[in-house]
């Protein structure tokens, strides 16, 4: 066999293969005779097929079936030899007749890059630190008052933070316009979510009134034919309510999963629960960063085939969440090419990192894991059982813990510099 590679890109690689056909004709004979043992055809009993018959029908198929293996196991052969690690099937072609008693074939592929790891000690990880205060755990029990809050009707002009319910059309240059007109649309003055100057616009009227509100659609609004425009609406209001938020008492307590009904028991889950999402949320930022500086430190090419397996993947699995388990979303592959190709870039990094250093997953930081996740259920004992039941679901685990260990690793050998912050900015950046 004669082989020789080309380099025709920075990963990309044209072998090409010369292999005698030495055998094959023996091998062909002993597939025709176990086919005829098989085969049935009309005029002749089961297993009673004449060979000269059976290579006259089924002949040249089985020999391009043979040359075939012989391509496959001569191409694995030579990557073996070789030493090469494909990162891509490879694309086989044929450049002379097969019937020969040699075959030619090339076939292109691509190999994994070789990544030398850098010297981290002079990179820098800004590490972001916070802890939950008093403030943060009442601010979330008020947004949780807010979420149980009763209405209840008022005689009196509306202020801010009523529900006011409202019928309205709009009008633009006098002609009412598609969507611009609905009834019994509920309102919360103050929180902004209709066009600037509407909610002003029903402030301080009372159940039965009237105004017109006047205002300008912004220029970024969803409706082209509407962005920045002057339009008029007239406004009924049907009613005003005034909100009402429940007591922090031991009825609010019970209905959050604290039996005894004790306020102070409640604090204690309230922050307990924040605790976990800020520490998860603090794990995840900083993981982040370390990733960022770790492809900052690192430059090698990446495989264009597994770029373009990751973008494909990455698609379908959005487009399934957005069709409700159907792909009916049809987003183009190419938005996700950036995303695909960090984290292949990641993975090839990480891997050599973990190869390196013979990390492994360490059980007990594994274990810890699993009963950290399993402590927001009802049952923990239960989940943690269900875990260690199901190795694919340890397995998702370990590789979880592994990347953590990655991640201290890093911290370990870069210049860390820990940056101050705060609950909402880590775990709800959007009310930040």
């Amino acid at each position: 066999m004669q082989v020789s590679v080309e380099e025709t890109g920075a990963l990309e690689r044209r072998m090409t293969l010369q292999v005698p056909t030495d055998g094959l004709e023996s091998r062909m004979e002993s597939r025709l005779k176990e086919l005829s043992r098989e085969v049935r055809m009309d005029g002749f009993r089961p297993g009673k097929v004449p060979l000269r018959v059976i290579k006259q029908r089924f002949g040249h198929q089985i020999r391009r079936e043979l040359v075939g293996e012989l391509m496959q196991q001569s191409f694995d052969k030579a990557v073996t030899d070789g030493q090469l690690q494909l990162a891509s099937r490879p694309l086989i072609e044929p450049l002379n007749d097969l019937d020969g008693d040699q075959v030619e074939f090339t076939a292109v592929f691509e190999v994994l890059p070789k990544i030398e790891l850098a010297d981290l000690s002079s990179a820098v990880v800004k590490r972001p630190v916070a802890e939950v205060t008093e403030a943060d755990v009442d601010k979330l029990i008020e947004n949780l008052r807010k979420q149980r809050i009763e209405w209840n009707e008022a005689d009196r002009p509306s202020v801010e933070g009523d529900r006011v319910v409202v019928d309205f059309v709009g009008r633009m240059d006098g002609e009412t316009f598609e969507g611009g007109s609905a009834q019994g649309v509920g309102i919360v003055i103050g929180e902004g979510k209709m066009i600037d100057g509407f909610e002003q616009g029903i402030t301080g009227l009372k159940s039965g009134e009237s105004t017109t509100v006047a205002v300008t659609f912004p220029e970024g609004y969803p409706a082209e034919q509407l962005a920045g425009k002057p339009a008029e609406f007239e406004v009924t209001v049907q009613s005003v309510s005034a909100p009402k938020l429940p007591e922090v008492d031991e009825e609010f307590a019970r209905g959050f999963g604290v039996e005894s009904g004790s306020v102070e028991q409640f604090r204690q889950d309230v922050r307990a629960n924040m605790e976990r999402e800020l520490r998860q949320a603090l794990k995840t930022q900083t993981r982040t960063r370390v990733m960022d500086v770790l492809l900052e430190q690192h430059a090698f090419d990446v495989p264009k085939a597994l770029v373009e397996d990751e973008s494909k993947r990455l698609m379908e699995q959005t487009n399934m969440r957005a069709g409700g388990g159907k792909s009916e979303l049809n987003l183009p592959k190419e938005l996700f090419e950036g995303q695909a190709k960090r984290r292949v870039s990641l993975g090839l990094l990480l891997a050599e990192l973990v190869r390196e250093h013979e990390l492994k997953p360490d059980p007990d930081r594994v274990r810890a894991n699993v009963e950290e996740l399993a402590a927001a259920y009802d049952e923990p004992d239960e989940v943690v059982k269900w875990y260690y039941q199901n190795p694919e679901q340890i397995s998702n685990m370990e590789a979880v813990v592994m990347e953590e260990q990655v991640v201290d690793w890093v911290l370990g050998r870069v210049k860390v510099e820990d940056e101050p912050t705060d609950f909402d900015s880590m775990v709800r950046p959007e009310s930040a």
